[in-house]
């Protein structure tokens, strides 16, 4: 039996073979990769079972889905920006992993209170709103983790192959949720994503990240959260990824609310025909990983993040003008591969910029600060997506989508600070910017055998790890807004 097993393991190895510096040969970005793909396909399931929950089982106008949309952005708009200055003086870590277990606890409570006979729109409400606030301060943990196990230089690359771990779930994830939505009801079948939920938080429990954080005598909240705005208002590059990401989630509110709509009423699609058209998603997040970092060296961040753009608008454009026919079902399945292609090339970039040009220190600020701006417009997007709706007509909400999206590519290729960042910035000094937050140790500083590697930018991760606290990052384009 051992034989065969070694047997098996060694022809496993040769099929995957990973160049020398991969980054999945280091064993705690491995196990941060692994633990996003197990996340990725319960949230395939929770992205059709909660809309479809919404518009299918409680019969959901296309304001009140705008509604439900909006309560999982509202926690980002009021919390964000406190909630940065907390992350930067815990470790982020533990803050992520009861995050990952209390998402599972929420996701549990739909099928319950559908059991117990509680279950309404005022209900979804809460679940959204309660989703959101816990995005709100795990989900920026997460996304610093990244840059303590990688390092700066490989950030593109990184979240790259995170876009990538999560397009096996959904090529195979959305067919298998619309078929178990089928069999079990939407509610119900949010139970495999709470389960989900609760084996990613075991997998982070145990990832070997240093942090060591100790509290300043100066240290003022008001002081450094002023100290995190201040630093993104004083770069440019920064501002103009917000002001730019910020409209495009507009466009992707607008049309996420009436996409699920469009599918079962204008198309006449079955839960598990929508499951089967979400497949398209997982094939455009494998084109644009494996093809998003060539294309970001090639014509560099900036211009990358302007095609995603206009990759995601052709999108919208085309399912508003898309028939009610076998052809519009082809339409839809088409969007959502363009939609997910483009929000790979816009997320892999928008992410890698902003955490290259920010000093350590300031990642949590930072973070919070750009998730707020970024989000501040996805409210009134959902809301607009779902009026347009209500009162005109699905394919205007689609087409206010789309058609805004398109402007916004044309105007931010000819944004000079956008077209021109052509590869990743090197941080900022972080001196003239520390307000009062906890003082990081690098490893580099307890671990003199780490000097000898930092030369090496290609090296190994094991040999760049001297970049400190601890979290991990989301999905692409739903990773800033849900």
């Amino acid at each position: 039996m051992k034989t065969r097993l070694e047997s098996i393991r060694r022809a496993l190895s040769r099929r995957v073979h990973l160049a020398p510096h991969d980054l999945l040969r280091d064993a705690t970005y491995r196990r941060l990769w692994s633990s996003i793909l197990i996340s990725s396909f319960g949230a395939q399931v929770t992205m059709l079972a909660l809309p479809l929950t919404a518009a299918v089982l409680l019969q959901a106008s296309p304001t009140q889905m705008g509604l439900l949309t909006a309560m999982e952005i509202v926690p980002f708009v009021l919390f964000s920006l406190p909630s940065g200055v907390w992350l930067d003086r815990v470790r982020k870590l533990p803050i992520y992993v009861i995050g990952e277990s209390s998402l599972a606890l929420i996701v549990a409570s739909v099928p319950f209170a559908w059991w117990m006979g509680w279950l309404s729109m005022v209900w979804m409400y809460v679940v959204g709103f309660v989703i959101g606030s816990v995005n709100t301060t795990a989900g920026t943990a997460a996304q610093i983790v990244l840059t303590q196990v990688v390092a700066r230089e490989r950030l593109v690359e990184a979240h790259a192959k995170n876009a990538l771990a999560t397009s096996g779930s959904e090529v195979a994830g959305p067919g298998l949720a619309g078929a178990l939505i089928k069999l079990v009801g939407a509610p119900l079948a949010l139970l495999m994503d709470a389960g989900l939920l609760l084996v990613s938080a075991t997998i982070l429990r145990g990832i070997p990240v240093h942090e060591e954080r100790k509290a300043s005598a100066t240290a003022h909240f008001w002081r450094d959260l002023c100290a995190g705005v201040r630093f993104v208002r004083s770069q440019r590059l920064l501002v103009s990824l917000a002001m730019a990401v910020g409209v495009w989630q507009m466009c992707h509110h607008a049309a996420i609310v009436v996409q699920i709509l469009f599918a079962t009423r204008t198309l006449g699609l079955s839960e598990q025909a929508v499951g089967l058209s979400y497949m398209g998603m997982g094939v455009g997040t494998i084109v644009a990983s494996v093809y998003g970092n060539r294309i970001s060296r090639r014509v560099g961040p900036g211009p990358c993040l302007v095609i995603g753009f206009a990759v995601c608008a052709a999108g919208w454009l085309l399912l508003a003008v898309a028939p009610a026919n076998a052809f519009g079902v082809a339409a839809f399945a088409l969007m959502l591969l363009l939609f997910s292609a483009g929000a790979v090339l816009i997320f892999i970039n928008f992410l890698g910029l902003r955490q290259a040009v920010t000093p350590e220190p300031l990642l949590g600020r930072m973070t919070s600060t750009m998730r707020w701006l970024i989000l501040i417009p996805a409210g009134p997007g959902a809301l607009i997506g779902g009026w347009l709706g209500e009162h005109i007509g699905l394919r205007a909400a689609l087409g206010f989508a789309g058609g805004s999206a398109l402007l916004l590519a044309l105007l931010a290729w000819r944004h000079p600070v956008i077209r021109s960042v052509k590869e990743l910035p090197k941080p900022e000094s972080a001196e003239e910017w520390i307000g009062g937050e906890a003082e990081v140790r690098p490893l580099s500083d307890m671990d003199p055998a780490m000097d000898a590697s930092k030369g090496e930018h290609d090296g190994p991760l094991a040999d760049r790890r001297a970049r400190a606290p601890a979290q991990r990052t989301p999905d692409p384009a739903l990773s800033e807004g849900g």
